[in-house]
């Protein structure tokens, strides 16, 4: 599984969004592995369709905590590859170390769902079953005598 992302913030007051994707290998599709969900570390800003914050509003106030959090998945086996827009919240420093860690715990728990489907051994088997010596025993004196009947029966 690969995930990239990039962080874009323009100049002044604006804040940061966050755009990725997350694309499997074709060997983790044929393994039909499940979706990892999980809840990250990055929080949720109020108002997340407005591109900007001016300071003391919203997480520029003072002692601002975020009241959730941001779900983050892995692509269906069947799509093999998800993406996603988060509008970060804006911080002075320009830090955002909650993604990469989010980033790490999503793919050591896909990794981990891919490391225990690998695991299951393929399986082809074909067998076959036909009449037992007894019945052929018991029905090969009628259908001897059918065979007779029918090849007399074209002369």
């Amino acid at each position: 599984m690969k995930i990239k992302w990039e962080i874009e913030k323009k100049r002044g007051n604006f804040r940061p969004s966050l755009k990725y994707m997350i694309i499997l290998e074709d060997f983790e599709k044929e393994l039909g592995v499940d979706m990892v969900n999980l809840q990250s570390t990055i929080p949720k800003i109020d108002s997340p369709h407005i591109d900007h914050c001016f300071p003391d509003c919203h997480e520029r106030k003072c002692c601002w905590q975020p009241k959730d959090y941001h779900w983050l998945s892995t692509p269906f086996f069947k799509d093999g590859a998800t993406s996603g827009f988060i509008r970060l919240p804006f911080r002075e420093n320009g830090e955002y170390p909650e993604i990469k860690q989010s980033f790490d715990k999503l793919r050591n728990q896909h990794e981990k769902l891919v490391r225990e489907a690998y695991s299951k051994k393929p399986i082809e088997q074909a067998e076959e079953l036909d009449f037992t010596a007894k019945t052929r025993e018991a029905i090969a004196g009628a259908l001897a005598a059918k065979k007779m009947l029918a090849f007399c029966s074209r002369q």
